[in-house]
C-alpha cells in the first residue's frame, strides 16, 4: 500500500486489490468453465457426475433467476439485465469502498456478488442469455440449472446475511472485529 490511511468516506479503498483479486477470481473461473460446457456439451446434453444427484447440463436462460422475464422481447431483456447489472455493481462498488477493510467477510461477500454479476453480464452481452449448466436433482426434483457465477452471488447474500444478524456490541462494534 501507499501507506497513506484510508479516507474515513471510503475506508475499503485500501481493500481494493481484494475487491479485484475475489471478483476477478469469480469472473475468470465463471468464464473458463462456461467455455469448457460450450466447448464440450451440445445445448441440452447432459453428462452425470454423481448419477441420480449432480449432472453438467448444458442450458441456456435466457431470463433471469429461475427464467424471471423470459418471455419478454429479446433485444428489451438484455436493456434490462444489462442496466440492472450495471446499476448493481456500482451499488455494489460504493458499499465495498464504505466497508471499512477489517470487515473482510462483508468485503469478500460484496465482491463475490460483483464478480458474480459481471460473470453473468458477459454472457448477456456474448450470447442474450446465461449459460447455466451445473444440475442438482433427486428423482423427479430438479433445482434450476446454475453456473459458477450464481454460485458466488448466493455465498455473497450469505456472507452479507452472516454479517447482518452478527449481533453488534454497545459503540456499533461488531464482536471479532472481521465480519
Amino acid at each position: 500500500m501507499s501507506g497513506t490511511p484510508p479516507s474515513p468516506r471510503f475506508p475499503g479503498r485500501a481493500a481494493l486489490p481484494r475487491l479485484f483479486l475475489v471478483a476477478g477470481g469469480v469472473v475468470a473461473l465463471d468464464q473458463a468453465t462456461k467455455r469448457l460446457v460450450l466447448d464440450a456439451l451440445p445445448p441440452g446434453a447432459s453428462l452425470p457426475v454423481i448419477p441420480g444427484f449432480f449432472d453438467l447440463t448444458h442450458v441456456r436462460n435466457p431470463g433471469g433467476a429461475f427464467g424471471f422475464l423470459q418471455q419478454l422481447d429479446p433485444g428489451l431483456r438484455l436493456a434490462l439485465f444489462a442496466a440492472a447489472a450495471v446499476a448493481a455493481a456500482a451499488v455494489l462498488a460504493v458499499l465495498y469502498l464504505q466497508t471499512p477493510p477489517a470487515r473482510r467477510r462483508l468485503s469478500i461477500g460484496i465482491a463475490l456478488v460483483f464478480g458474480g454479476a459481471v460473470g453473468n453480464l458477459i454472457d448477456r452481452v456474448r450470447f442474450g442469455e446465461v449459460v447455466d449448466f451445473l444440475d442438482v436433482y433427486a428423482g423427479s426434483w430438479h433445482w434450476p440449472a446454475f453456473n459458477v457465477a450464481d454460485s458466488a452471488i448466493t455465498v455473497g447474500v450469505g456472507l452479507f446475511a452472516l454479517h447482518a444478524l452478527r449481533p453488534t456490541r454497545p459503540g456499533g462494534d461488531r464482536p471479532g472485529g472481521a465480519g
